[in-house]
């Protein structure tokens, strides 16, 4: 009786591998087969995993700051936010693409930055009520159908969260690393953990985390207030075992600069804010180097 209960559990152990790879050939002939974008040498994903934490204008200004480090670099900043895009207000962008000789869509350019935004498709205050489909559709658009030309960088800006856009994205084109955004706020940080969870689980690099908003200097003071809690993305970082890329500062001059479509790397380059970006541009390009060798 010993013998045949385990030559029945050895059966059972030996069909549930054999289901285990069956399941994963066929997972693997359904996904979509990785192509790279025309032009573009490396993709950057700049993501959080939620909204409010401040990625589109880290991801904006990390842009900016990737070629304000190296005036040689070419740049481009593609808005995957389709629910919610901030790029053409950051970047005081307005208009609809113009279409190349070969009916690809002509990236809208401001401070030497090439642009695209489902934000230059539609009105500036029309809701984009879609479901998935229609989503994924305007997705494989914005990334398929656009002329970026010859690009060093091409930083995308992902919508919050980890569902389908995101998944999309990562499948579809092979990408350089993944850029976290979060506050040192622990409700932030839970969400942060699982945006870069997911990238590890679909083989996308992750760079490091943004500490965003980290800390906030009265301006008549200033004393220093840890609004959001101190050195939360640090701590995440080395959960994680990740960079911290670095520490950007809550600071009116980031808002108010940002709110204009003049972002702080180009109107205030010599301000602390610029400076903070301009780090952050480093360490990605310094990670980036890293893990292709």
């Amino acid at each position: 009786i010993t013998s045949l209960l385990c030559s029945c559990v050895s059966q059972r152990s030996v069909d549930s591998k054999a289901l285990q790879e069956r399941q994963k050939q066929i997972m693997a002939k359904g996904l979509p087969k990785q192509k790279p974008i025309a032009g573009v040498k490396q993709v950057i994903v700049v993501a959080s995993g939620k909204g409010g934490v401040g990625k589109s204008t880290t991801a904006v200004n990390l842009a900016l700051g990737l070629m304000a480090n190296d005036s040689s670099k070419s740049v481009g900043l593609l808005d995957a936010d389709v629910y919610g895009p901030s790029i053409p207000k950051l970047m005081n962008l307005k208009g609809n693409p113009e279409l190349s000789d070969n009916n690809l869509m002509v990236p809208l350019t401001n401070y030497g930055i090439p642009c695209m935004s489902m934000g230059f498709l539609v009105e500036d205050v029309a809701p984009i009520v879609w479901r998935g489909l229609m989503v994924m559709s305007a997705i494989e658009k914005l990334l398929r159908q656009v002329d970026w030309g010859s690009l060093d960088y091409l930083v995308v800006d992902m919508p919050p969260g980890t569902g389908d856009v995101q998944l999309s994205i990562t499948q579809n084109i092979p990408i350089a690393g993944a850029v976290i955004v979060s506050t040192p706020q622990d409700i932030a940080l839970l969400d942060a953990r699982r945006g870069a969870e997911m990238f590890k689980k679909v083989h996308v690099p992750v760079l490091g985390l943004v500490q965003n908003m980290s800390v906030f200097q009265c301006p008549n003071c200033r004393h220093q207030t840890h609004i959001f809690g101190s050195d939360g993305a640090r701590q995440l970082a080395d959960t994680l075992g990740v960079r911290l890329l670095g520490d950007v500062p809550l600071h009116l001059n980031i808002r108010e600069t940002s709110d204009r479509g003049q972002p702080v790397v180009v109107s205030s380059p010599d301000s602390p804010e610029a400076e903070a970006y301009r780090k952050v541009a480093s360490a990605v390009v310094q990670r980036l180097q890293e893990v292709n060798t």
